[in-house]
């Protein structure tokens, strides 16, 4: 049986969860496939780190070449988080054929068009469905089932930590500071949570949004983007006396010109929208489309088990529909 060669760069949280996932359902996995599916090289400084299952030290590295000139490595998974070195690591492994799959939005959103220029000219596939929303299967389905619409608005909770901070707040009517620091104390938070308390995560993922569904690339900094760290009590309250909770939301649209409009900030949103019941650090993405109308995606939008999911759902359609 021939097995599908994985090299995997990084080991951090995300890197560790789709270890275990594919570990996991390893029998499922494989059976979907009539192939082996092993990760053989893992590019990790931090090789003595617990990480709850056992990995052969013999798979680390701190050399990506070890990866990028394996000609037996079919997949490049990158996992390291941050623009540099992950962009770069990306087009050497891409433009020595492998496959790339990643969850990096930041650099995805930052090098979308050098990225997909150079997959597509070394005919290889580049998959990032983890990238945005985690666990819920948004960009395939944009891809896919979806692709006959046009696309008029998609709006998102594309954030779970500052989904979780406004839920604390509304439900327990705690104070910003606190409810940051109980994200933090849950594990939904980083200890520098800027990039998501002041939406720039979010506008990454807008980012790539806006790019599959209208064809339209915007770069996250000229997206208008405000975050929550000036959301009060008092302003949970204003909105609770008006039927509305708030959200930060990711939004784009097109106008009445078919002009495209974006940003991202804190919105008031109708109890009755499906969007106001999304709770914790759960993510939702609702699009229209001019065939389908209104649909919503809901799920975890972080974790590492359900972000592993995704990773390796790309990795599973690669092996599919190009490894055959």
């Amino acid at each position: 049986m021939k097995t599908i060669k994985i090299g995997l760069l990084g080991m951090g949280n995300i890197g560790t969860g789709t270890y275990k996932t594919l570990e996991m359902n390893r029998t499922e996995i494989e059976s979907t496939l009539d192939r082996k599916v092993e990760i053989v090289k893992i590019l990790e400084k931090d090789t003595e780190r617990d990480r709850g299952i056992a990995v052969p030290k013999e798979k680390f590295t701190q050399d990506p070449d070890e990866i990028f000139n394996d000609p037996e490595i079919d997949i490049v998974i990158e996992l390291l988080g941050g623009i540099e070195p992950a962009t770069s690591f990306m087009l050497a492994a891409m433009e020595k054929g492998k496959h790339v799959v990643t969850a990096n939005k930041a650099a995805i959103a930052a090098n979308y068009h050098k990225l997909m220029d150079i997959a597509k000219a070394n005919h290889i596939a580049f998959k990032f469905e983890a990238s945005v929303g985690g666990g819920i299967p948004i960009l395939g389905t944009l891809l896919g089932p979806l692709r006959a619409n046009k696309f008029h608005e998609v709006m998102g909770i594309l954030n779970g930590t500052t989904n979780y901070i406004l839920h604390m707040m509304t439900k327990e009517g705690m104070d910003y500071d606190v409810a940051l620091k109980d994200a933090q104390a849950q594990g939904f938070a980083e200890a520098d949570p800027t990039a998501d308390v002041e939406g720039i995560d979010a506008a990454n993922k807008l980012t790539i949004l806006m790019a599959l569904m209208f064809d339209k690339y915007v770069a996250p900094e000229d997206i208008p983007t405000t975050g929550i760290t000036g959301i009060t009590k008092e302003k949970i309250e204003e909105a609770h006396s008006n039927k509305c909770k708030i959200k930060l939301i990711a939004h784009a649209w097109k106008d009445d010109n078919d002009e495209i409009k974006y940003e991202v900030r804190p919105m008031y949103i109708s109890e009755t929208h499906p969007l106001a019941n999304i709770n914790k650090e759960f993510n939702a993405v609702f699009v229209k489309g001019n065939a389908v109308d209104d649909v919503m995606f809901y799920g975890k939008g972080a974790g590492p088990l359900p972000t592993g999911s995704a990773v390796l759902g790309d990795v599973i359609d690669i092996a599919k529909t190009v490894l055959r």
